[in-house]
């Protein structure tokens, strides 16, 4: 089968999902496998080193076609420069893909935004493609919730454009179940939709025996470790974490809240941490993905916290299946989707997010239980993710949707 993924990131961009990996996976399974994108320019906004944006510019990756169009570089915060970066790939696609790709069997329009269904429908025209849409931010409602869009004419705009999008897709997949719930409710048709979770980067994973050494050298040592891992901006709203830390620093003194990694709001979170003469909170720098997995395999808790949000209950972040698949028990501050997985799982407690008083609840009530719970918690998620999540699952569930869109393609 000649599959064509469209997507906004490839490598040597940090894209994991339906990124190199998942490409190889499908060509070690007999397919051919072609990629067009964009000019590498992720998260910086500025085009990487070896690179010159060109009209059309093939190289190949590992054996596999990578296809890059020109582009308008920028990913800050200026949403007019967003969406010139966004408009102007989509554009260049549209315009010149349907001369310089082979034919294929289905086209994956890959992570990436709305303006990507734009040369996917007019492959279908021009190459008689049928295209399966994967959705893992729920445009227009993700740009309200950044902040990136208002409501008005342009949201209205976008509104129909994913609609129209949707209604020329032969399938779609979403990775949460809320996410299907929403796009039932704007007319999609239920059976054109799929429920297709993530999975994980397994470079992340560290099954060993925990780092004796690197327990006493990052400050572990001789405390019950709630480790938060990852961006620290509005959106994960981790005031409430630091609220959490007063309220247990005297009732449970050995509990320590551990924050890895970087972001807009490490700077306040640092600030509210001092104010509050916080002797249980512990801030570590971003560490490189080799690194990372290693370091959570010391928590004794894994924690996930993103602000109240309509969107955000329906959705699940990523870190989820990371969390699951390293076996150690998980802290949910999520609602909805993400938390009904964890249960699902039995992988850990869920509570409310950015409500201190519950978050501290969670966290004594995993401190205080017996150490054999805790740990049947990590050995439930771990199990869950081989099981049902893992790589290997997630490719064969994928190459099956393939098989059948283009089967069905053929037969009209």
């Amino acid at each position: 089968m000649k599959i064509l993924f469209i997507t906004h990131y490839f490598q040597p961009e940090p894209n994991f999902f339906f990124g190199l990996p998942f490409a190889k996976e499908l060509v070690r399974r007999g397919h051919e496998i072609q990629v067009l994108t964009g000019f590498p320019n992720y998260p910086g906004g500025k085009i990487y080193d070896g690179y010159k944006i060109k009209l059309l510019q093939k190289e190949i990756m590992e054996g596999i076609p990578v296809y890059r169009f020109p582009l308008y570089p920028s990913h800050d915060r200026s949403s007019f420069k967003r969406i010139m970066c966004y408009s102007t790939l989509s554009a260049s696609m549209a315009a010149i893909a349907p001369w310089a790709i082979q034919k294929a069997d289905v086209a994956y329009v890959v992570q990436g935004p709305a303006t990507l269904g734009l040369p996917a429908t007019i492959l279908k025209w021009f190459r008689s493609i049928p295209f399966v849409y994967n959705i893992q931010d729920l445009w227009p409602d993700s740009l309200l919730s950044t902040g990136m869009f208002e409501g008005g004419l342009k949201f209205k705009v976008l509104h129909g454009w994913c609609n129209y999008v949707y209604r020329r897709a032969s399938k779609i997949t979403v990775i949460a179940p809320g996410m299907k719930t929403r796009l039932i409710e704007r007319g999609v048709p239920a059976d054109k939709i799929d429920v297709a979770y993530n999975w994980c980067d397994d470079s992340l994973i560290c099954r060993t025996q925990p780092d004796q050494n690197l327990l006493k050298q990052l400050g572990f040592e001789g405390k019950f470790n709630i480790v938060f891992a990852g961006n620290m901006g509005k959106a994960q709203a981790l005031e409430a974490v630091i609220a959490a830390a007063s309220l247990t620093q005297k009732s449970c003194p050995h509990v320590q809240f551990v924050f890895i990694g970087s972001g807009i709001e490490v700077d306040n979170l640092k600030q509210l941490s001092q104010q509050n003469n916080l002797k249980n909170v512990l801030f570590l720098p971003r560490r490189p993905v080799h690194e990372i997995g290693t370091i959570l395999n010391l928590a004794d808790v894994l924690l996930v916290h993103l602000r109240r949000d309509p969107l955000f209950a329906i959705t699940i972040p990523s870190k989820t299946q990371a969390y699951l698949a390293m076996g150690r028990p998980i802290l949910m501050a999520v609602e909805g989707d993400a938390a009904d997985l964890v249960q699902k799982a039995q992988a850990g407690l869920t509570c409310l997010p950015e409500s201190p008083e519950a978050i501290a609840e969670a966290a004594q009530k995993l401190y205080t239980m017996p150490r054999q719970q805790r740990e049947q918690y990590g050995y439930n998620g771990r199990t869950y993710y081989d099981n049902q999540l893992a790589f290997s699952h997630a490719v064969s569930r994928y190459e099956q949707l393939f098989q059948d869109i283009a089967s069905q393609w053929k037969r009209k």
